[in-house]
């Protein structure tokens, strides 16, 4: 185990894979703690203090989907960052899982660079730090020290909001962000919105940029919420 980094929790019922995960992790600094059952997790859990839990869909016992759900309700734990690992691949199960309160969701079998730079992102969201003054996802920059945006040589002006969206966005391409998720991220404890005025403000942000260009970097997932995904 590693010391002195931040502390990542994984629940992971394959011997080899969780192996492999805890070996890596150490290697790139992180202190790591282990569990093999969601019954196990949860106990870690209450003696631990970890800033991100890598969890397996399908745990013996209590499924990794409850286990979420417990995360969530907990005090003590609804903040922390939950990767879900699976190999359920259909968007109705990452939605799903999504919906029990998961971060984010990475399909096995993975790439662990692919999982490392994911690791990264969400303990960077969890901190609010980027690595980086300037965020760049496929020609659209986010610069955080002159608050601009831009694509090429297109500057796109923002609102505040809009822009701490796409920053929020840009940290994590691909990742899929439920209207709640986004309205805690965004609005913090405001009670005077609703999920409504999180369709308002996305609907701003794309306004904004399809001024210079044609091009969907916002991707809807019907029902559930939103992904900065070009690719779509």
């Amino acid at each position: 185990m590693a010391t002195g980094g931040p502390r990542i929790l994984i629940v992971e019922d394959e011997t080899s894979q969780l192996q492999l995960l805890s070996y890596n992790l150490s290697v790139e600094g992180y202190q790591v703690f282990t569990a093999t059952t969601g019954a196990e997790g949860l106990l870690v859990l209450d003696e631990q203090e970890v800033d991100l839990i890598l969890l397996d869909w399908m745990l013996p016992h209590v499924s990794g989907l409850e286990v979420c759900r417990r995360i969530r309700r907990g005090k003590a734990t609804r903040h922390i960052p939950v990767i879900m690992l699976t190999a359920r691949g259909e968007e109705d199960d990452k939605i799903r899982g999504l919906d029990t309160g998961a971060d984010d969701y990475v399909v096995k079998p993975y790439s662990l660079k692919e999982l490392m730079a994911r690791v990264r992102a969400a303990l960077r969201a969890k901190s609010g730090q980027p690595e980086n003054d300037l965020m760049v996802y496929l020609g659209l920059t986010v610069d955080l020290v002159q608050h601009r945006v831009s694509i090429g040589n297109e500057s796109i002006p923002l609102g505040p909001l809009e822009f701490k969206l796409l920053r929020l966005m840009i940290g994590c391409p691909g990742r899929v962000w439920s209207r709640d998720q986004l309205l805690d991220r965004v609005w913090g404890d405001n009670l005077n919105v609703d999920t409504r005025t999180v369709d308002v403000h996305i609907g701003r942000l794309r306004k904004q940029i399809a001024r210079v260009t044609d091009e969907n970097y916002i991707r809807t997932v019907r029902g559930f919420g939103y992904a900065l995904d070009k690719s779509s």
